[in-house]
C-alpha cells in the first residue's frame, strides 16, 4: 500500500512538472506567433508601401500638426514605433528633418503604437482564418510587391489575432498557479519593479505593443490590480524606447538627439505619473472601463495625454538635448579609402577606388533628397549644406581622379584599364551633377521659397514625378557600376526614354498652361523649365555608366540600345554631345 501511494505520488508530480512545461511552451508559442505576426505585417507593408510611406513620413515633416498626424499613421501601419523611429533616425542623420520636428512625429508615433494595440485588442480570433485566407489568396495572385506584401500584412494580422487566443487559452491553467500568483503579488507590492521588468520585456522583445497584449491577456479574471496594470504598460511605453536608442548609438549627434529625447520623454512622464498610481487606479475603477479592455485603454490614454503635453515643448525638448549631447568633433574631410600602398596591387586600388565613387554617389544623393525636400516643403533649410556637399564631391572627385592617374602608370591588364577609365568617368559624370544640382536646382528652389512662388497642382506633380525617377536612376546607376548587371544597364538605359517623355509632356503641358493664362504657371515659367531641363542634364549623366557595360556586349550602336536586333526608339539616342557613349575623361 506503501509502495502505490509512492507511485501515485510520483506519477502526480511528473503529471505536473509535464503539464507545467506543457503550459510554458503553450504560452511560449503564443508569444512567438504574436511577435512573427507583428514582424509579418511591418516587413509586408515595407515591401508593398516602404518608398510611399518613407516620402509621406518626410514630407509629413513640413509642419507640427503634419509631422505628430505622420509619426501616427506610419506607426499604424508598421506596428512598430521602432521602425518609425528609425526611419525618422536616418532622415535626421542627412539633415532633411530638424531635431524638433523629429520629436514631434515620434510623439505621434507613441500615439500610434497605442492604437495598434487598442485595434489588436479589440479584434476577434473568429475573423483570424478570413484574414489568413485572403492575405494568402493576395499574396499568390500576381507577382508584384504590393501584392506580395499587401498579402503578407493581412497574414501576419490574422497570426496577431490568432495569437491572442493562444495565448488566453495559455495563461488560463497559470491564472490559478501559485508561484503566479505569488509572483504577481510580489510585483504588486513593488510597482517600480513592475516597471522595470515590463521595460526589460519590451526591450527583449523589440516591442511593447506585444508586452502590452499580453499584460492584456494576464489581465482577464482580475488577476492583475489597476495599480500594477497601469506600472507594467509604463514600463512597456518605456522598454520600446530603448532599442531605438540602441541603434543608434554610434549615429551622428543630431539623430543621437532625437532618440534620447524620445527615451526622456517615457522615462519622465512614468516618472511623474507613478507616485500617483493608486489615485489613478481609483479614478479609472470610477470609469467602469470595460476590464478586458483596460491595458490598452491605458496605454492610449496615457500616451495621448503625454503628447499633447510634450508638444509644445518639443522646441524647448530639442534644445535642450543639444546641449546635453555636443556635435560631433569635426574631422578633416578627405579620402577615406584609396591609400598609396595598394597602387602595387592594381584589382585592390580599383577596388579601393570604386568604394570611394560610390561615396561621391551617396554625397550626391544626400544633396538630391535635401533639393527635393526644400521643395516639397517650402522651406530653405534643407538647402543650407548643399555648398558644402558639393565642395566635399569635388575634393574627393580630384582625389579620385589623382589616384587612378597614377594607378595607370602601372602595367595594367586590358579590363584594369578599362575599369579604372570608367570609375575617373563616372567620378566626373557625379561631380558635373553636383554643379547641376547646386547652381541649378539649388538655386531655382532658392528662388521658390524667397520669393514665395507656388507651381500649380500639375506643375508641381510632373516636377516630383522626374524627381523621384531622378532618385530613382541614381540609385541604380550606383549598383550598376558595382555589378554590371546588364539587365540593370538596359533598365537605366531605357528609363533614360521614360525621362525623356515625361521632360517633353512637362514643358508641352505647361506651354499649355501659359497659353490658358494660369497665374501660378505664368510666376513660375522660368524656374519650371529650369529644373526640367537641370533633371533631365543629371539623368543624362547618370546613363553614362551603363554605356561601357552595353557597349562591351555590342547593345550600343552610335548612342541607341539595341533590343534584339532593332533599336528600341529614336527616345534612346538622346545622349548630349557632350556626353557621348563613352565619355572622354576630362580634367
Amino acid at each position: 500500500m506503501r509502495r502505490q501511494s509512492r507511485t501515485a505520488r510520483l506519477i502526480c508530480k511528473e503529471a505536473g512538472i509535464l503539464g507545467s512545461v506543457s503550459v510554458m511552451i503553450g504560452l511560449g508559442g503564443a508569444v512567438a506567433l504574436l511577435l512573427f505576426g507583428l514582424a509579418l505585417v511591418k516587413d509586408g507593408v515595407t515591401l508593398a508601401f516602404g518608398p510611399k510611406l518613407r516620402k509621406g513620413l518626410h514630407a509629413g515633416t513640413s509642419g507640427p500638426f503634419r509631422a505628430f498626424l505622420s509619426g501616427l499613421v506610419v506607426t499604424v501601419f508598421l506596428q512598430s514605433s521602432t521602425a518609425t523611429a528609425l526611419m525618422i533616425a536616418s532622415f535626421v542623420g542627412r539633415g532633411l528633418v530638424a531635431g524638433t520636428a523629429a520629436q514631434i512625429v515620434l510623439l505621434g508615433a507613441n500615439i500610434g503604437t497605442a492604437v495598434t494595440a487598442w485595434l489588436v485588442a479589440a479584434g476577434t480570433a473568429v475573423i483570424a482564418p478570413a484574414l489568413l485566407l485572403i492575405g494568402y489568396v493576395i499574396r499568390r495572385s500576381r507577382d508584384s510587391n504590393i501584392t506580395k506584401g499587401g498579402g503578407n500584412a493581412l497574414i501576419g494580422i490574422g497570426l496577431m489575432l490568432l495569437s491572442l487566443y493562444h495565448l488566453s487559452a495559455a495563461t488560463e491553467p497559470l491564472r490559478s498557479h501559485p508561484a503566479l500568483l505569488a509572483f504577481i503579488g510580489l510585483l504588486d507590492n513593488a510597482l517600480p519593479v513592475a516597471l522595470i521588468f515590463a521595460a526589460v520585456l519590451a526591450l527583449i522583445s523589440s516591442s511593447s505593443l506585444a508586452v502590452v497584449v499580453l499584460i492584456l491577456t494576464l489581465s482577464h479574471g482580475d488577476m492583475l490590480s489597476i495599480p500594477l496594470v497601469f506600472a507594467l504598460v509604463l514600463g512597456a511605453n518605456i522598454g520600446g524606447a530603448v532599442m531605438p536608442v540602441l541603434a543608434t548609438m554610434h549615429a551622428p549627434a543630431a539623430t543621437r538627439r532625437v532618440m534620447w529625447g524620445n527615451l526622456g520623454v517615457r522615462v519622465l512622464g512614468a516618472l511623474a505619473v507613478m507616485p500617483f498610481a493608486e489615485q489613478i487606479a481609483a479614478w479609472l475603477s470610477l470609469l467602469q472601463l470595460p476590464p478586458a479592455m483596460l491595458p490598452v485603454d491605458i496605454h492610449l490614454g496615457y500616451n495621448l495625454v503625454l503628447g499633447l503635453l510634450v508638444w509644445p515643448l518639443s522646441g524647448l525638448l530639442s534644445r535642450l538635448m543639444e546641449r546635453l549631447i555636443p556635435d560631433d568633433p569635426t574631422l578633416e574631410f578627405g579620402p577615406e579609402f584609396i591609400a598609396e600602398k595598394e597602387l602595387a596591387t592594381p584589382a585592390l586600388a580599383l577596388a579601393s577606388a570604386m568604394r570611394e565613387v560610390l561615396r561621391i554617389g551617396d554625397l550626391i544623393e544626400t544633396m538630391l533628397m535635401r533639393t527635393i525636400s526644400a521643395f516639397e516643403s517650402n522651406t530653405r533649410s534643407p538647402l543650407a549644406g548643399i555648398q558644402a556637399l558639393e565642395g566635399q564631391v569635388d575634393r574627393l572627385q580630384q582625389e579620385v581622379k589623382l589616384y587612378l592617374s597614377k594607378l595607370n602608370r602601372s602595367e595594367l591588364s586590358e579590363a584594369e584599364a578599362s575599369g579604372s577609365m570608367n570609375l575617373m568617368d563616372y567620378a566626373i559624370n557625379l561631380e558635373h551633377i553636383g554643379d547641376i544640382i547646386e547652381k541649378g536646382l539649388a538655386e531655382a528652389v532658392w528662388k521658390k521659397v524667397d520669393n514665395g512662388l507656388t507651381f500649380s497642382a500639375d506643375g508641381v506633380a510632373e516636377l516630383r514625378e522626374l524627381f523621384d525617377i531622378t532618385l530613382q536612376n541614381l540609385r541604380i546607376a550606383q549598383t550598376v557600376l558595382v555589378s554590371h548587371d546588364l539587365n540593370l544597364a538596359r533598365q537605366l538605359m531605357e528609363i533614360k526614354e521614360r525621362v525623356r517623355h515625361v521632360e517633353r509632356r512637362s514643358a508641352e503641358n505647361h506651354l499649355q498652361r501659359l497659353q490658358e493664362g494660369r497665374r501660378e504657371s505664368i510666376r513660375t515659367s522660368s524656374l519650371h523649365l529650369d529644373i526640367l531641363r537641370d533633371l533631365k542634364r543629371i539623368n543624362a549623366h547618370l546613363v553614362t555608366v551603363a554605356h561601357p557595360i552595353l557597349d562591351d556586349r555590342g547593345l550600343l550602336r552610335e548612342s541607341r540600345l539595341r533590343e534584339t536586333g532593332r533599336d528600341i526608339g529614336p527616345a534612346a539616342a538622346d545622349t548630349s554631345p557632350a556626353h557621348p557613349a563613352r565619355p572622354p575623361a576630362a580634367s
